[in-house]
């Protein structure tokens, strides 16, 4: 992976995040609604996560903004995606999760072999500089 691909890869990142997170913040209801989900019994429960997603959506523009420099930041992006899909994964296999769920731990488990890569490779690409 170059470091332009990073960029991309990180630019998408933020568009994607920051989108989920505006729609979740903003129209929960219709989305619990057209999935038929009982939604928590607090818009605030769906809110806050909303706008972590946000706040993890600017640090991808940061990423992708110099990717070698922030390149430990990446770690964090993984972190998140990470969490996200093993839980939905864990609960989908042992107890159920409504199916709403399941198209963004898909898309999250995609979101961290991509970071990983973009990890590893611009790691490669910083050790490689230093010892030239």
């Amino acid at each position: 992976m170059t470091e332009k691909l990073a960029k991309a890869l990180f630019i998408a990142a933020g568009l994607y995040d920051g989108l989920l997170g505006i729609v979740f913040f903003s129209f929960s209801s219709e989305i619990f609604d057209f999935y038929g989900v009982t939604p928590p019994n607090h818009v605030a429960y769906i809110q806050f996560p909303a706008l972590l997603l946000l706040v993890f959506a600017i640090m991808f523009f940061r990423i992708a903004n110099e990717p070698i420099k922030n390149r430990e930041l990446i770690l964090y992006g993984s972190g998140l995606k990470l969490s996200y899909f093993g839980l939905a994964f864990w609960h989908d296999v042992t107890v159920g999760i409504p199916s709403m769920w399941m198209p963004w731990a898909w898309g999250d488990l995609v979101w961290f072999i991509l970071f990983l890569a973009a990890w590893l490779r611009l790691g490669r690409m910083t050790a490689k500089a230093e010892t030239s």
